[in-house]
């Protein structure tokens, strides 16, 4: 057992194993701060923070799991987070008793969706929502009969299916790279590089903010968010990604550059657009799944626009697979 054990450990990527060791650290960190600052500042409520820091632990060993676990693992994980998200999405959005069967057909997508994954059909992968999933729900709508608000509803449907199961399986789709086309940290390491800039982002923007935001950025939409979080976040992120790119992934050169620039700009993109959403409807968080952060899809917003970007920018520039 101990030796199978050490086998284990020993057959994991060292850059994967030190970024782990790192966000441990942070973690680490995270939670005697948050143990501390009752003490520092007696009075306040500090309660959010401390449930933030839990979550993140949660969230951490989960996502640890998949990325030690290998691409079955990942996959499930991530079919599941699909599935959350895209039940807060669906129970927020208004939906007609009609279209029940539409809904239940929505929740197939999933299933469907990380099929292809699990058989690496990345050609099938790529367009079935997008194209067929987008042909058969607006027939099927039609087929029912009901013609009210018929393009609304249609919409409302593709950017919960695109938004909640497409995009988001992009980050299954990476565990399935293979070894020989990213043997730096292997498919993993993409993984693990993607959730680290695109969480790295929000976390640096939101400092950024903190620390020196006077101007808003869009106020309409996201009264917090100021020009000074926005540019700090970008430029914290684009070092992140150009220092620790190359030792997690093929990135290198022109795409590793155009990685760092773009990257920042779709999480930030990713997050307001998600913001407008749920001003729209008139919601603060789509739920409170998570403890201090809201519902799943709150915390995977950013992801939403990161994860297609990074694994199209990575096939483009450096991947012979696909």
């Amino acid at each position: 057992m101990v030796e199978a054990i050490s086998d284990f450990w020993v057959n994991r990527p060292p850059a994967l194993l030190w970024g782990l060791a790192g966000v441990l650290a942070a973690l680490t960190l995270g939670a005697v701060m948050a143990a501390i600052l009752p003490r520092l500042r007696p009075g306040g409520d500090h309660r959010n923070l401390q449930l933030r820091v839990n979550s993140w632990w949660a969230m951490a060993a989960l996502l640890t799991a998949g990325l030690l676990g290998g691409w079955p693992v990942m996959t499930a994980l991530f079919a599941l987070v699909s599935f959350l998200a895209l039940k807060e999405f669906l129970s927020l959005a208004p939906t007609p008793r009609e279209d029940r069967l539409l809904i239940l057909a929505a929740y197939l997508t999933i299933p469907v969706n990380y099929a292809f994954v699990a058989a690496d059909i990345y050609m099938f992968y790529l367009v079935f929502v997008p194209v067929y999933v987008f042909m058969a729900v607006p027939t099927a709508m039609a087929m029912i009969g009901n013609t009210h608000d018929y393009l609304p509803r249609a919409s409302v449907f593709h950017f919960a299916v695109v938004t909640c199961v497409y995009n988001l399986g992009y980050v299954a789709l990476l565990m399935r790279v293979p070894e020989w086309d990213a043997p730096q940290a292997g498919p993993a390491g993409l993984v693990f590089m993607l959730l680290l800039a695109t969480e790295g982002n929000d976390v640096a923007q939101y400092v950024a903010g903190k620390l020196f935001g006077r101007h808003k950025i869009l106020p309409k939409v996201s009264p917090n968010k100021t020009w000074e979080g926005f540019l700090g976040g970008w430029i914290l992120t684009a070092a992140l990604i150009v220092l620790v790119g190359p030792k997690l992934t093929p990135f290198e050169g022109a795409g590793l550059w155009t990685l760092a620039i773009t990257l920042p700009l779709a999480g930030f993109a990713g997050d307001v657009t998600m913001s407008a959403v749920k001003r729209d409807i008139g919601v603060k968080d789509t739920s409170a799944f998570i403890p201090g952060h809201g519902g799943v899809l709150d915390r995977a917003d950013s992801l939403v626009f990161t994860a297609p970007l990074f694994f199209h920018l990575l096939a483009f520039f450096h991947l012979q697979t696909y």
